[in-house]
């Protein structure tokens, strides 16, 4: 098993710091359901994700202070994979990361879902794209919410263009 390792999330900005292009406006809208055209692409690396979570986001990426995006919501709302995989860790030993699990798509990706309050998968358990993992929480944080994180080569890349299809 290859070395997964993963720095702190960014921790909840206030409002002022914000990006008003980071907020979402508008009612929660449940994530879609994945097409066949949203399947990683284990070949080549790219991927086109769904959406883990169906609130706003709350946190952009910045590579430096947030690895990932932070995605508002309720204890309990549903988290889904964003791509199929192989769950390769279920752990709360990464205090600021709190309970999270990560999953290897390909060679090259993986994504990470932080915050947890309830996990529904185990290690070296398969998913499919869509499928519900986990319930969001506040283990490791302030509020609720779901942190979210896609890392290419071991290295955190903004998410944005994977769950853009780009």
């Amino acid at each position: 098993m290859s070395a997964i390792v993963l720095a702190g999330c960014a921790k909840d900005q206030p409002a002022s710091v914000k990006s008003a292009a980071s907020k979402q406006s508008g009612p929660r809208q449940a994530p879609a359901k994945p097409g066949p055209s949203e399947q990683a692409s284990p070949a080549t690396g790219n991927s086109s994700f769904v959406r883990p979570a169906a609130g706003n986001t709350i946190a952009g990426y910045d590579g430096v202070r947030n690895k990932g995006i932070d995605i508002d919501g309720s204890r309990g709302d549903p988290v889904i994979a964003a791509a199929s995989g192989r769950v390769m860790l279920v752990s709360n030993s990464l205090r600021s990361y709190g309970t999270m699990i990560i999953i290897k798509h390909n060679a090259k990706l993986i994504t990470a879902y932080a915050h947890l309050d309830r996990v529904l998968v185990r290690e070296d358990e398969q998913v499919k794209q869509g499928q519900k993992i986990g319930d969001m929480g506040s283990t490791g944080t302030d509020r609720v919410k779901l942190h979210f994180e896609v890392r290419k080569d071991g290295v955190a890349t903004n998410p944005a263009p994977y769950l853009q299809g780009r």
